[in-house]
């Protein structure tokens, strides 16, 4: 729905506000502003930021709800909502920071990876846009805006581990500086948020009445609060390779198998609630934790042994949809407690997809002056796009075994 006259009448006090919090943006002849914009999946986002960081105006359309009923994303129903909500959005974050296009100093906008029609939207919305107002265009790699958000929100210097963990990716790299990134291990399948959203699938938790309008990865989380983990030994996946690289393919099938062998038990159909629900959610979010926690563990050692990360406050930042895991985040809590690293991880609101981590990620190649092309510059998306240079080859020879750490964190009930 549109604002009221009422909402917009309060929207333009709001925005006299912050004009008079961060000084209006026409008299701010210092600072360069970006517009970002976010359509690489599911979420149509775009946000203003100042060439100091500041926020001064955001907004975003998830089309979560549409595709949970749909049981999944589908790429043309995507594409379709982001063509009808990106005008809106874009013009939504100007208005609430009061700022005219013609004052924006660059336009930053994922372009790859992810979804290709999805991307599509974005790139072509963006383009019309720079041509329109003759301004800058840097396209960026939705990964890389991820793993440089926390830098928006508190000092943290290069380099430092990233573990990126969402619905479409998992990997692990150092970041070394705003565009150079060293890849340590990736999904060779699925991605960790695609296998919690296909087993809460499987276990039909849109029909519970406490999820019925969660994602995924949300009802997992929220039903393991009061299961118990210990009823299904499920096996964390690659315990044999000794490598960063991810695996949850497997992991998924050894669930599925489970849920039928109770379905069978409980004399149910396919589709039907389990007794034992909560409990499954529970060791599948367990392991999946310590999946994660295992392969990071080796990538720090590895980084250690290498010479990586500095030897004077090391850090692991995790960031991506998956990120807003709690267990999870305490599971990596575990980890860097005992190898001495520190953990940062940012706010939820900005661990999923959204235009301020792309308009920063904008803001710090302007700063830089890194990959900035003219508005009539030939761009295309890239629905597969490597992060940085692949030591993944290195990682696995050096066969790093690591010594086992008890992932034992105690269940807090919902």
């Amino acid at each position: 729905m549109f604002p009221s006259r009422a909402n917009k009448h309060l929207h333009r006090l709001l925005t006299q506000c912050k004009r008079q919090q961060y000084g209006d943006v026409t008299t701010r002849k210092a600072s360069r502003l970006v517009l970002g914009i976010e359509t690489s999946c599911d979420d149509t986002g775009a946000a203003v930021l100042s060439e100091e960081g500041t926020i001064l105006g955001e907004y975003l359309i998830s089309q979560k709800e549409v595709h949970l009923r749909t049981g999944g994303i589908i790429p043309s129903v995507a594409q379709q909502l982001h063509r009808e909500h990106i005008e809106r959005v874009v013009q939504e974050a100007l208005d609430r920071s009061g700022v005219d296009p013609g004052q924006i100093s660059a336009v930053a906008t994922t372009v790859k990876p992810g979804l290709a029609l999805s991307l599509g939207v974005g790139l072509k919305f963006s383009l019309d846009f720079v041509r329109r107002h003759h301004t800058p265009f840097i396209p960026i790699h939705h990964m890389e805006a991820h793993a440089l958000t926390v830098r928006l929100l508190q000092p943290v210097s290069f380099p430092f581990l990233v573990l990126l963990v969402s619905g479409g990716h998992s990997l692990l790299a150092v970041a070394r500086g705003v565009d150079d990134f060293v890849l340590l291990g990736r999904s060779l399948d699925e991605a960790p948020g695609d296998t919690l959203d296909k087993v809460a699938r499987r276990l039909s938790l849109i029909k519970h009445p406490r999820c019925s309008t969660l994602s995924g990865g949300q009802a997992i989380e929220l039903l393991a609060k009061d299961g118990d983990r210990s009823k299904f030994a499920f096996t964390t996946p690659m315990g044999q390779m000794y490598d960063c690289c991810f695996s949850f393919a497997g992991l998924r099938n050894q669930i599925n198998m489970t849920i039928e062998k109770k379905e069978a038990a409980e004399g149910i159909e396919r589709g039907t609630l389990l007794s034992c629900v909560n409990d499954i959610a529970a060791a599948t979010q367990h392991t999946v934790a310590c999946h994660l926690a295992k392969r990071t563990h080796r990538a720090i050692l590895f980084c250690k042994a290498n010479g990586l990360l500095p030897s004077d406050t090391p850090t692991l930042v995790v960031s991506g949809g998956v990120a807003s895991n709690e267990y999870i985040r305490k599971a990596l809590g575990v980890i860097t407690m005992a190898t001495d690293l520190r953990l940062l991880c940012p706010p939820a609101k900005f661990c999923t997809d959204n235009g301020v981590m792309i308009a920063w990620n904008g803001v710090e190649r302007l700063r830089e002056g890194k990959g900035i092309l003219p508005p009539h510059a030939d761009v295309s998306y890239e629905p597969k796009a490597p992060l940085g240079i692949d030591l993944t080859s290195q990682v696995k020879a050096a066969a790093i075994q690591v010594p086992p750490i008890r992932i034992n964190i105690k269940r807090t009930s919902a």
